[in-house]
């Protein structure tokens, strides 16, 4: 009984312990001993110091709190991807608010549906933006303060050089039209910045706050609103920092590292990586607008040796690098979004650049699986080794996945069953915001549904087969339409293809190819990429009622505003005869 008793009074005693709630602001905690020096550059256009930023990031909370806003209320951005969005990441949610990160990209009216629907009380506008938002006032009146975003402002605004020390300016990109501030904005970016107090006291709270919310492109209806709590981005982005970091050498994050995205961020917070690259210290770029030109020059200029993004990203990269005569030299590219198919793989590799797929979806915060490599992968000039890079990857940490039937069997981990891809975890988004039934189906049974076809080997290794709106079935039997669109890759004339189902009226369904050809391959034509599929037929890697009947020429391939196929635009312009 004494021994139960001392016990308890330890215990009674550990209750004056810090916490430690897992809130965004922990995330900061090693950068502001180890890494005050190390630099964040938004482009060409400024460079800062850790220890500055950490200042700026204060700055911002000052000015939130002096606008009046207040814990709880919803703070949109819409920018290009810059120093001053990834302040916000930490500013904004550090001070209890919710960062609704806008897709810039999306139609006008699904942006102000996003708007309206999330209705944040404040709104960072880039002046690029200003005609999406010039009638908000009207048109969503959740919005009360408006900050205003303005690359010119560096050089029109004279900011004290004891508040923005080891800042560097440079001229800047002028734009085709000048627009002025509205009267309506509290104020621009930077000068509220420098006449706010860089000291701030972000307090603790309960770490299962909602801290971000972002809206799915989606090809389906309006965009639907996901939403992630504190514990759930600090859990992702432990998660996926260290499963990068456990793969070899060459193959993930290291302390020395340059950092810059490829992924939007209002898409799915970049990947967590912004939060990661934070978290560890490492030199970090920011790009702007994402146009391939500035992005090599960028990856060149600062030796830029981490980053992420989706096929479409690789394939500008590869494109305008070939353009230069030259190739990459130690970018490390994590690819996901939707399957790399071989031949991008290919020409990936012969480019210099070492890449990793893995897998995520927007409801998933995002990253699930990621590639898995050791010392006796090096060397990925096999078919074999090809195939195993476009694969998905294996489960990160505290990721559990099964394979389920149509009735909601598990199916066997052995590489050949498959059905559809559900999930655990504890980062996933809980429900979607405003639509509690669309909550209910995507978590039916208890596991989220990813809607993706796949199979699981006996390793672990991931293998996404198809999209469950995208499985062609033709005669009754199924094709997976990212098996065909592998093997068409490899033709040297392919740019990018995507296989979708088309209507007929004695098998229900048949394959169309959809490609996009290279330019110095315009006059291919059809019957030599179809080859391709009558070659796998014979070898035994296609079944033959998979090979498509016809191929259909684009100029360019229909994609959503973060880069994926759109088959569904795709679907509707067979429909429409478009095509």
């Amino acid at each position: 009984m004494t021994s139960i008793l001392n016990q308890h009074e330890d215990y009674q005693q550990a209750q004056d312990a810090y916490g430690f709630p897992l809130i965004i602001k922990q995330l900061l905690n090693r950068a502001k001993i180890a890494s005050t020096n190390q630099t964040i550059s938004y482009a060409d256009k400024v460079t800062y110091t850790y220890a500055e930023f950490f200042k700026r990031v204060n700055r911002l909370a000052n000015v939130l709190k002096t606008i009046g806003l207040q814990a709880g209320d919803v703070v949109a951005v819409m920018d290009w991807d810059s120093h001053r969005y990834l302040e916000a990441y930490f500013a904004v949610p550090m001070s209890g608010m919710i960062l609704q990160t806008v897709n810039v990209r999306l139609a006008e009216d699904k942006v102000l549906y996003t708007i309206n629907h999330a209705k944040p009380k404040a709104l960072l506008l880039n002046a690029e933006f200003e005609p999406m938002a010039k009638n908000y006032r009207q048109d969503a009146p959740s919005i009360e303060k408006v900050v205003w975003l303005d690359d010119t402002q560096f050089d029109k605004t004279k900011l004290d050089d004891t508040k923005l020390d080891n800042t560097k300016y440079s001229e800047y990109e002028p734009r085709t039209e000048q627009v002025s501030m509205p009267d309506y904005v509290e104020g621009e970016y930077e000068a509220l910045l420098a006449a706010a107090s860089d000291a701030f006291d972000f307090p603790d709270f309960d770490e299962n706050t909602i801290a971000t919310t972002f809206y799915t492109s989606g090809t389906t209806g309006d965009p639907k609103g996901v939403f992630f709590t504190h514990r759930q981005i600090v859990l992702q982005t432990l998660a996926s920092t260290l499963a990068s970091a456990l793969n070899a050498e060459g193959q993930g994050a290291r302390y020395n590292d340059v950092y810059m995205p490829m992924t939007p961020l209002f898409h799915v917070h970049a990947w967590c990586w912004p939060y990661g690259a934070t978290m560890i210290g490492l030199k970090q770029v920011y790009p702007g607008r994402y146009l391939a030109p500035r992005l090599v020059d960028l990856i060149e200029q600062h030796k830029v040796t981490l980053s992420h993004g989706v096929p479409a990203i690789l394939q500008m990269l590869l494109k305008e690098m070939a353009a230069r005569g030259r190739k990459f030299d130690g970018l490390k590219l994590l690819l996901g979004g939707s399957k790399l198919n071989e031949g991008l793989a290919k020409a990936a590799i012969e480019s210099g650049i070492e890449f990793m797929s893995g897998f995520g979806m927007s409801e998933s915060c995002p990253v699930l699986s990621r590639a898995v490599f050791d010392d006796k992968t090096d060397s990925m000039e096999t078919p074999e080794q090809l195939n195993y890079r476009c694969l998905s990857g294996s489960p990160i940490m505290l990721v559990s996945m099964e394979i389920w039937d149509e009735n909601g069997k598990p199916q066997p981990m052995d590489g050949k069953s498959t059905g559809e891809l559900v999930i655990r975890a504890p980062w996933l988004t809980q429900s979607y915001f405003k639509n509690s039934d669309a909550g209910n189906e995507l978590w039916q049974g208890g596991w989220m549904h990813t809607q993706d076809i796949a199979s699981i080997s006996s390793s672990g290794t991931l293998s996404i087969t198809d999209r469950l709106k995208d499985v062609i079935k033709s005669g009754g039997e199924w094709i997976s339409s990212l098996e065909v669109e592998t093997i068409f890759s490899f033709h040297p004339s392919v740019a990018d293809v995507a296989v979708i189902g088309i209507p007929d009226e004695r098998w229900g369904e048949r394959p169309l190819a959809l490609v996009v050809l290279k330019p110095d391959y315009v006059d291919t034509k059809a019957a030599d990429i179809l080859a391709l599929g009558h070659q796998a037929v014979e070898k035994g890697y296609l079944p033959k009622y998979g090979v498509p009947n016809e191929i259909k020429f684009l100029s360019e391939m229909p994609k959503t505003s973060v880069g994926k196929l759109d088959k569904k635009r795709m679907r509707m312009m067979c429909a429409e005869k478009l095509i």
